[in-house]
């Protein structure tokens, strides 16, 4: 019964620190108009094609119609490497790493505003059946890709509410 009390005071302490949502404003926030005005450039590779389809899936929420203000460009960085040994030196675990480097840039003047990473891994059974094993790794991009997309659009947000409306 007195945790019912304390809500009131702790939502009250909160409204005070300057916590502020970033999408404040909804559509219609300078995040968002921001975010909408973000064009990606093509990527590279399997990993490429899947994590621009992801930043797509992410930003056309949010697009403005106003054309694209500016260009996010990412290089892939993705690695497979084998840490699990058997006796017999046969691999049992793999680790799939996709690493991000992408820099946003203003179409007007072609200056840089933003260059930073972004990255995830995963681990991976290797099993006897190849196709198993192939699957998995796949399955593993797919799921990496969409953690750095999130992370790229999250980071691109941030950017955007510190910068005002970039």
């Amino acid at each position: 019964m007195k945790s019912w009390l304390l809500l009131p005071i702790a939502l009250a302490t909160l409204s005070g620190c300057g916590l502020r949502p970033v999408y404040g404003g909804g559509s219609h926030g300078t995040v968002a108009q921001a975010l909408g005005n973000v064009e990606v450039a093509p990527i590279d590779g399997k990993g490429g094609w899947l994590v621009r389809n992801a930043l797509n899936d992410r930003l056309a929420a949010m697009h403005s119609g106003s054309g694209p203000r500016y260009r996010l460009v990412v290089k892939l960085d993705d690695q497979i490497s084998g840490f699990g040994l058997r006796a017999d030196a046969a691999v049992t675990r793999e680790r799939r790493t996709l690493r991000a480097r992408y820099q946003l840039v203003d179409e007007a003047t072609g200056t840089q505003v933003l260059d930073a990473t972004a990255g995830s891994d995963a681990g991976i059974d290797v099993t006897s059946s190849e196709y198993a094993t192939i699957a998995a790794e796949d399955t593993a991009l797919e799921r990496l890709s969409q953690t750095v997309a999130d992370q790229i659009v999250t980071r691109l947000a941030l950017f955007s509410r510190k910068a005002g409306n970039p």
